[in-house]
């Protein structure tokens, strides 16, 4: 691009920008309460919407004028809804477990007066003396928001709040260099592809760049199925426009004019939100033809997949946008030289392309100088499981497991023992406490069992059995195969037979090593990235916690408690207080009768094993027990 070219580039874009943040700057600088309410899907499924609802009801009665904006997700889900209020003079300050009542004393003490109501406060963003320092939000020490520093703050269908924010910076910079320097920028990031696989991205670029082929094509794999995982959900729902951007920059790098953002059809804000940022940035001469004057015109297309975890894979993927049916095949070739249709195509997941735009803007020293070594940038997890604080994390690259879920994520509730985490989503490992001090990144996960992944964490405690743990995510595997290579369909469901067994007390003791040998044949004979991944809950589970494994087999026992066939619940007779009928009454099977001295029993042949007798057990008698192996008679009458 010639010098004056450049320069007409830069000057279109400062016009767009300037008259962005010259409306964030007038927002901002109001008198009017601003109003912040995440209304992600995580919002939405708490109720968020109602009380945006609560909200305009109430300032409409009250006759205030404040501003109410529809954000997205901040990342603590556990806190859902969550509300930010802006109100001049005061810290912003951020409000969880927000209901309708809430939001009607909001406006009435805090917006109309000066009560910020400290009951209700989940911290202040700001520090001010108005709202005490222990109100600090206590995760803002520990995370490094790079990918999310917008997410929660800003209206995710309004561009310009995006631009305003550095939004499409990236790119006017990107479209000032050669092609190529910004692949060389992106190269010297070492950014990493965080859709699981972890491959340089530069280099990536670069073979498609170089490949002979048109046209070429620029993927946004934003199919996210793995259970416990709403990563890339957010990242569309809360901020598209750092995805667009950041797959625009790609499209420009490689010399790509067609694009598609890959999502499941089970995310349809995402679907929506996605739709609107592209119809935006089209209309702002930021995408579509001549972008921002130039002579590069690139175009994206949504396409949403029907919800097979495979097409997740990316050779599936573009069997998927082809209208086929979505199955792997060999690689290589690889999609950088023959993609879709044939054609070079570069393929990155969501918070691979929105890291993009700020490696460009900030450069690549900046970019390279958070994490560890040959793991750069910032991980984003989805905190699910047994941990206090759940949500979105996004932590540098190099801080351990423990300080993750210790820290940010604040511990295992109740009082609990942590016993493991499993982290890479179905296809990870399962690591112990042992391990709890190993540093998040591609290297050292895998060097344990597990791996990066696409970025989920489940976190267990001491109720968990780690041997129903692997089936549980063997079992998702299993049903997502696409049955193409005899490796996976057969493996996966003759490992799955076995470990029912062995949860029912039936198993044999030589089959602990049989899933190990059929784990790692699994490993090198499977055709796709599912296959290869699907042994590792198993092959972790066994390396770690075998004396599980051998308990289930040689005792007939659950150390865990959890497996149905291996427990049983009993009353004790001098613990039950007669005139309490609760577990009978809780009981949906009708498994409890009134014996001699209305003492409760429990019929074990009509059993289900719910637990439902034992959390309705009023605690003063703590008379329901449970146990495992499963006794014909409770302890006090042997």
């Amino acid at each position: 691009m010639a010098v004056n070219a450049r320069q007409r580039t830069l000057k279109a874009f400062e016009k767009i920008r300037a008259h962005a943040v010259s409306q964030w700057e007038a927002l901002k600088q109001s008198q009017e309460p601003r109003i912040l309410i995440g209304t992600a899907t995580c919002g939405r499924a708490a109720g968020a919407l109602d009380v945006v609802k609560a909200f305009q009801d109430e300032l409409a009665q009250q006759d205030i004028k404040a501003k109410v904006t529809e954000v997205g997700c901040m990342g603590y889900c556990y806190a859902e809804p969550m509300v930010i209020i802006e109100k001049p003079g005061w810290p912003p300050i951020c409000y969880g477990y927000v209901t309708p009542g809430i939001a009607s004393r909001l406006v009435q003490d805090f917006i109309i007066g000066d009560d910020p109501c400290l009951e209700f406060i989940l911290g202040a963003l700001e520090e001010n003396e108005l709202v005490p320092t222990i109100f600090d939000h206590p995760r803002f020490k520990y995370e490094t928001r790079i990918l999310l520093k917008n997410c929660g703050f800003i209206d995710p269908e309004d561009i310009n709040q995006s631009i305003a924010n550095g939004g499409y910076s990236g790119l006017a910079k990107a479209l000032g260099m050669k092609p190529q320097r910004v692949i060389d920028e992106v190269k010297k990031s070492a950014l990493r592809g965080r859709g699981g696989a972890g491959f340089p991205t530069g280099e990536k670029w670069q073979i498609c760049r170089e490949v002979a082929g048109e046209p070429k094509y620029v993927i946004c794999n934003a199919d996210e199925g793995d259970p416990g995982a709403f990563m890339d959900r957010a990242i569309l729902e809360s901020d598209p426009q750092s995805v667009i951007e950041g797959m625009t920059i790609a499209a420009y790098a490689i010399g790509a004019a067609h694009g598609y953002v890959y999502v499941r059809t089970e995310y349809p804000l995402a679907v929506e939100r996605a739709h609107t940022a592209i119809n935006q940035a089209e209309g702002s001469g930021l995408l579509g033809d001549n972008i921002l004057g130039s002579d590069f015109s690139f175009h994206i297309e949504v396409m949403r997949g029907s919800g097979a975890f495979v097409c997740g894979e990316e050779t599936a993927m573009m069997r998927s946008i082809e209208g086929r049916r979505g199955m792997p095949h060999h690689r290589p070739p690889f999609p950088a030289t023959h993609g879709l249709w044939g054609k070079p195509t570069v393929i990155n997941n969501v918070k691979t392309f929105a890291c993009v735009p700020q490696i460009i803007q900030r450069g690549n020293q900046w970019f390279a100088s958070i994490g560890s070594d040959g793991s750069k940038g910032t991980a984003i997890f989805a905190l699910a499981g047994k941990v206090l604080n759940t949500g979105l994390v996004e932590v540098p690259m190099g801080t351990t497991l423990r300080q993750l879920i210790f820290e940010v994520g604040g511990g295992i509730p109740k009082g609990k023992r942590f016993k493991a985490v499993q982290i890479g989503g179905p296809s990870g490992g399962c690591l112990p406490e042992s391990l709890l001090d190993t540093p998040i990144d591609f290297t050292s996960l895998t060097e344990a069992g597990a791996m990066m992944g696409s970025g989920g964490m489940v976190v267990m405690d001491e109720d968990n059995c780690m041997v129903d743990a692997a089936l549980y995510f063997l079992d998702f595997t299993c049903k997502e195969s696409c049955g193409k290579c005899t490796m996976c369909r057969l493996g996966t469901k003759q490992m799955l037979d076995i470990l029912e067994d062995i949860t029912k007390g039936q198993g044999k003791i030589e089959e602990i090593d049989l899933l190990v040998e059929l784990g790692q044949d699994m490993k090198k004979g499977s055709l796709c990235g599912l296959g290869r991944t699907a042994p590792n809950p198993i092959l972790t589970t066994i390396r770690y916690f075998r004396d599980e494994y051998e308990a289930h087999i040689l005792e007939k026992r659950c150390p865990a408690l959890a497996c149905e066939e291996l427990i049983a619940y009993y009353i004790l007779p001098e613990k039950c207080e007669r005139s309490c009928d609760a577990c009978v009454g809780s009981c949906s099977v009708e498994a409890i009768y009134t014996g001699k001295r209305r003492i409760k029993v429990i019929d074990q042949e009509k059993c289900v094993k719910c637990g439902t007798c034992l959390e309705s057990c009023p605690p003063q008698y703590d008379a329901v027990i449970r146990l495992s192996p499963p006794s014909l008679v409770p302890p006090s009458k042997k």
